[in-house]
């Protein structure tokens, strides 16, 4: 019979497991609209990882082909939000009249999207389609408000790690989706 390992053991086990999970999305990524695919696979690959359930490298590949079949689509559009995004900061730049109200409006509608694009890779499971995924996610967002500053300090932490020391951004990313799936699963309970 097997010793069950310390919770120490069991908790770095799992940290460890989010940076190595950081590193597979950061090449998932590497497409540059296949971001919320990699993303979902990773969350996937740590919940089957907290949940006791065997996973690694082939089942995260599959996985993000799985999900790369509507995922693509969220990431073109999260560059669109990005390109609406930054159209906004040069109408700030520019000294427009109600640049700044509308330039902190379009600074909050886009942590919104953000956080609501990670929560729902957060829960993406084979066959999901990510139009409801998203909607579901977005109600979540605004429903569970200390679920989602946990994520907005997670993307915090991955975009200081990339100002900082850019290699560290790629494992961080690992963690961010540990804290999604954190926050799905602390939001599952209280619901129910």
């Amino acid at each position: 019979m097997r010793a069950r390992p310390s919770v120490f053991a069991e908790r770095f086990g799992v940290f460890a497991e989010c940076l190595l999970t950081g590193v597979w999305i950061a090449i998932g990524s590497l497409g540059v609209v296949t971001y919320p695919a990699a993303f979902a696979a990773g969350a996937r690959h740590l919940r089957r990882r907290t949940g006791q359930v065997g996973g690694g490298w082939r089942e995260f590949t599959r996985d993000f082909r799985a999900a790369l079949s509507g995922g693509w689509a969220v990431g073109l559009a999260g560059w669109g939000v990005v390109a609406a995004a930054w159209v906004d900061v040069q109408a700030v730049r520019a000294g427009l009249p109600g640049g700044p109200l509308v330039g902190a409006a379009g600074l909050f509608a886009v942590i919104g999207l953000v956080v609501a694009g990670v929560r729902a890779a957060a829960v993406w499971t084979p066959g999901d389609r990510w139009r409801a995924l998203l909607a579901a996610a977005g109600r979540r967002t605004v429903l569970d408000p200390g679920g989602s500053f946990l994520l907005v300090g997670g993307a915090v932490l991955v975009v200081c790690s990339a100002l900082l020391v850019a290699p560290l951004a790629v494992p961080v990313l690992g963690a961010l989706a540990g804290a999604a799936v954190a926050a799905e699963e602390r939001y599952r309970r209280r619901r129910g």
